[in-house]
């Protein structure tokens, strides 16, 4: 059983990685190179933080033999969790300790040492090295590999050489000072101390950041008008950057067919501009390829032909503006399912019947839940009340962790007495060596903190260089930021909680049985400036960053600085609200169009049949009688009579056509009326209205 445990958290922390990853990246389309390296991140970062429970409750179990053992070799030595001294009488009687059981979860000694060595130095060459290398690979715009490989190590020079003449500078400063002895084991306890205080200076950021934001987020989703005006702004802004993407998609596709009829098919560069066609939507593709003459040949002294560095350019902004023009447009469906799911339970709220009423119902086949689990009147409850009930809980529950968490990290140097509040849940269990409640607080207390700051890990967005979008529509880049900044972020993490327990001697001051981690990261009072201060008073940051986010501080100087937040008490926000309601709504009637056009077709099909077949039954007897007039002589009143019979025909044949292919696509919002069939006045029609007015000129044609 003491290895069950360990292999089945491996497997499960995979499939957990890999549901990450499908849901934010992309397998058919993506690199795999860039999927490996951002799951094996992501898979060792969450291996980390599930392992070290375990890791925390054998070391337990060899602090209580350690203690058995002095006591066994000197009875008067007792350690703090047997003592219990009674005041009752004259005499001070002492507890025995209990005896130590083995935890199920119990790891053999000599395996988490080499499995804590491989998973933290894997994580830290992929956080320095290659995750690097392997962003500006994926972003480059060369046509082979070595091109990719050559750009990537241009841009990752700089990168390089500043950690290369750092770790010089260190070398030569410890050899010229004769009064340092530095081994090759406290150089590297130097480097991993300079790596977690890197990573500990941006943990408290995010984490003062989580610690407030989360409990709000949710007590906020508990109040459905606020959720909507918030949808409202979203829309606002997400239309903006669509309509920039958009812009920015056609100007480079214009670029790529200019260079696409410039460069023809026997060009010495018509492969680099194939590999561009082929990054291009298909629409695009089959334009270009029909607008290009494969028969005319190129002459290079009369006309002028692009380079190929300005064919590797143009392919990088090809993959960049397809990629965000695809995410943009798949955000603005959600964003739109979204408003209108809010929008239906405002209106429902109200609903005397207790019975959830769509806008639009699904497309989609009720499956059995539906039909008997999850009914309207089931959904109406959960919609409309209990989902509120359970946020607000949920809100309340995370709050109290928020504040235990702030708490302790202002108060776990104090020993005597102890004072952090995971500490002490500790070693209560520690007294009577209640394994399970051990692990049990320990994934609980490290996967909060965990949730805190992965969670603005994913939230966080810099412009469009670095930007998490579920639905798979993240880019190569972000993910693989996303990688190095969870392998950078996760060992001060691990340690920052080690901590709080108080399972660091470094910090505690405790002579203490040292968790298999911990003997990794090495002893930090080589660096006793490092370990008695920075590590110490840096935290207590905490508190003060938890007061800027709840006030707001950091949205109050984006939207001063132009960058528009959500911000309740701004007449700008208001605009944006107003904006992005007009927005749903017209899209609301677009739907709503399409669905009435689609019943009416429906309806057409129920009364009169399938025209279709009617009209190749006519049609073969209009043929028949054409063949019947030109073999036999007749007189002109029944040619008179073929001719109209086979305009009345064509006629009908238009007609069905026209309710077939009317379908309006896309209106401006300017030039709506209360009534959308209302034609007289004047408007433009567009969309496939144009497809209507031709289809109408060829109704009176034979007449």
């Amino acid at each position: 059983m003491s290895g069950a445990a360990l292999g089945i958290e491996i497997v499960v922390v995979f499939f957990l990685a890999l549901f990450l990853l499908h849901r934010y990246g992309d397998f058919r389309k993506q690199q795999r190179m860039v999927l490996f390296g951002t799951l094996l991140a992501w898979y060792l970062c969450f291996l980390i933080v599930f392992i070290l429970p375990l890791d925390v409750s054998t070391t337990i179990y060899k602090q209580c033999i350690i203690d058995h053992d002095q006591i066994a070799s000197d009875p008067t030595v007792h350690q703090f969790p047997f003592t219990n001294t009674t005041r009752n009488s004259s005499a001070t009687t002492t507890k025995s300790p209990p005896r130590c059981y083995k935890p199920w979860s119990y790891i053999p000694d000599g395996i988490m040492p080499v499995f804590w060595r491989v998973v933290y130095w894997t994580s830290q060459c992929l956080t320095w090295l290659l995750l690097p290398f392997m962003q500006s690979y994926a972003r480059s715009g060369g046509f082979s590999i070595t091109g990719k490989i050559k750009t990537a190590l241009i841009e990752n020079a700089i990168y390089y050489g500043t950690y290369l003449l750092i770790f010089g500078s260190l070398l030569i400063y410890v050899a010229v000072h004769p009064q340092w002895h530095l081994s090759w084991y406290e150089l590297q306890t130097i480097g991993i101390t300079a790596a977690n205080t890197w990573g500990l200076f941006l943990l408290v950021l995010l984490l003062g950041y989580g610690l407030v934001e989360i409990p709000r987020s949710y007590w906020n989703a508990s109040r459905h008008g606020h959720m909507l005006i918030k949808t409202y702004f979203k829309a606002s802004k997400l239309m903006t950057e669509k309509a920039d993407a958009e812009e920015n998609h056609e100007d480079i596709m214009e670029e790529v067919r200019k260079v696409s009829e410039s460069i023809k098919y026997n060009h010495p560069l018509r492969k680099c501009v194939d590999t561009i066609l082929r990054k291009c939507p298909v629409d695009y593709q089959e334009k270009m390829g029909r607008n290009m003459d494969d028969y005319e040949d190129f002459d290079d002294k009369q006309n002028t032909y692009p380079s190929e560095k300005t064919l590797v350019k143009l392919h990088k902004q090809v993959i960049y503006a397809v990629q965000r023009h695809n995410r943009t447009r798949v955000q603005w469906q959600i964003l739109l399912q979204q408003a209108i799911h809010f929008e239906d339970v405002a209106k429902n709220e109200t609903s005397s019947t207790h019975q959830f009423v769509h806008s639009f119902p699904s497309s989609e086949p009720t499956g059995w839940f539906s039909r008997y689990i999850y009914t309207p009147t089931v959904e109406w409850y959960w919609e409309c009340f209990l989902k509120r009930c359970f946020y607000r809980m949920l809100s309340v529950t995370v709050t109290m962790f928020s504040v235990a968490v702030v708490w302790s990290e202002c108060t776990f140097f104090s020993t005597h007495p102890v004072l952090s509040l995971f500490a002490v849940f500790i070693q209560l269990a520690e007294r009577d060596y209640n394994y399970l409640y051990i692990e049990m607080a320990c994934f609980l207390t490290i996967f909060f903190l965990c949730i805190c700051v992965y969670s603005t890990v994913f939230r966080i967005r810099v412009f469009n260089y670095y930007y998490l979008a579920p639905h798979h529509q993240t880019d190569a880049y972000s993910l693989q930021f996303s990688g190095m900044l969870f392998c950078r972020l996760t060992p001060p993490l691990c340690l920052n909680f080690l901590g709080l327990i108080h399972m660091d001697s470094t910090i505690s001051h405790q002579k203490k049985e040292q968790t298999a981690y911990t003997s990794i990261m090495g002893s930090m009072r080589v660096l006793s400036f490092i370990a008695n201060g920075f590590y110490i008073y840096y935290p207590m940051l905490i508190l003060i960053l938890c007061i800027a986010t709840y006030f707001s501080l950091g949205t109050r100087c984006l939207n001063l600085l132009g960058f528009q937040q959500f911000m309740g008490d701004c007449e700008m926000t208001s605009d944006l609200i107003d904006e992005g309601k007009e927005l749903i709504r017209r899209e609301k009637r677009k739907r709503q169009r399409i669905e009435d056009g689609e019943n009416r077709r429906k309806e057409w099909k129920e009364r009169y049949g399938n025209p279709r077949e009617e009209n190749t039954a006519r049609n073969r007897s209009s043929h028949e009688m054409k063949e019947t007039n030109y073999s036999d002589t007749v007189n002109p009143s029944t040619n008179r009579q073929a001719k109209y019979s086979r305009s009345v025909n064509r006629a009908e044949k238009d007609c069905v056509e026209l309710l077939q292919d009317a379908e309006p696509l896309d209106f401006n919002a300017d030039s709506l009326t209360e009534d959308p069939l209302d034609t007289d006045t004047g408007r433009h029609m567009g969309g496939r209205y144009l497809s209507m007015s031709s289809s109408r000129n060829r109704i009176f044609d034979d007449v």
